[in-house]
């Protein structure tokens, strides 16, 4: 039988919560609701997640500040904003902060259904490919690289990736030295390749840039017009 998925919702509107609430269990999900950044973070502590639903407005908190301090608690759990603020720096700074996927209002619950599934599935198929073997270490260089722990070492020193960023580095791998299209990565990870999603697609390569910097024979080429290539 499967694990049903515990989803922490995070909204202060009250009857925007409700409709939302209603609707993802009656879709299966378990849901605990939470209204402001202090409840958040005391639930998160005590309780395991699959995924979070995270309002941008908060009443005493941003989303922004609240979903760095739960990726720091939780490197792995997916991250859904769901806001009204929907400027391209607004979108930047979500992903920035740690999200996965970053949803505006308003939106379909279908559509959110949708992008749940995508994000809680993703994570399932990647942990079942024949890389993500969580004994198997990849050689990136001199660098070391283990799926599903999302570890990136160099020289003893251990750096835990996020969910999206070592789905993103393990594509590049699997394609080592060869072209990986823009429209491959945000179609399977995304599963679109809107202006946002590209946008957020542009932070997390510079992120994976910096981490592997240490190395001088490592590097991610950009292909102008067509992707990404890893060359190591």
């Amino acid at each position: 039988m499967a694990t049903i998925k515990h989803i922490l919702f995070v909204e202060d509107e009250p009857a925007l919560a409700e409709i939302v609430k209603e609707s993802l269990i009656m879709k299966g999900y378990k849901v605990s609701h939470c209204k402001t950044g202090r409840e958040t973070i005391s639930l998160h502590a005590n309780q395991d997640f699959d995924l979070v639903l995270l309002d941008v407005m908060l009443p005493d908190a941003t989303g922004f500040e609240l979903a760095k301090q739960l990726r720091q608690a939780n490197l792995q759990v997916p991250i859904i904003f769901l806001t009204a603020k929907n400027q391209p720096s607004d979108v930047i700074n979500g992903f920035e902060s740690g999200a996965n996927d970053y949803i505006k209002k308003p939106f379909s619950l279908e559509e959110l259904a949708i992008r749940i599934k995508v994000l809680l599935s993703t994570g399932r198929q990647l942990e079942v490919n024949s890389l993500s073997s969580a004994t198997k270490t990849i050689a990136i260089g001199k660098y070391e690289f283990i799926y599903p722990k999302a570890i990136l070492s160099l020289n003893g020193q251990v750096r835990k990736l996020t969910s999206r960023e070592a789905e993103i580095l393990q594509l590049l791998i699997l394609n080592k030295e060869h072209i990986l299209t823009r429209d491959i990565i945000l179609n399977q990870l995304w599963q679109n390749n809107d202006y946002f999603s590209g946008r957020s697609l542009d932070v997390f390569i510079t992120k994976l840039r910096k981490y592997l910097k240490g190395d001088p024979c490592v590097c991610i080429v950009n292909v102008r017009g067509q992707g990404y290539k890893l060359m190591c």
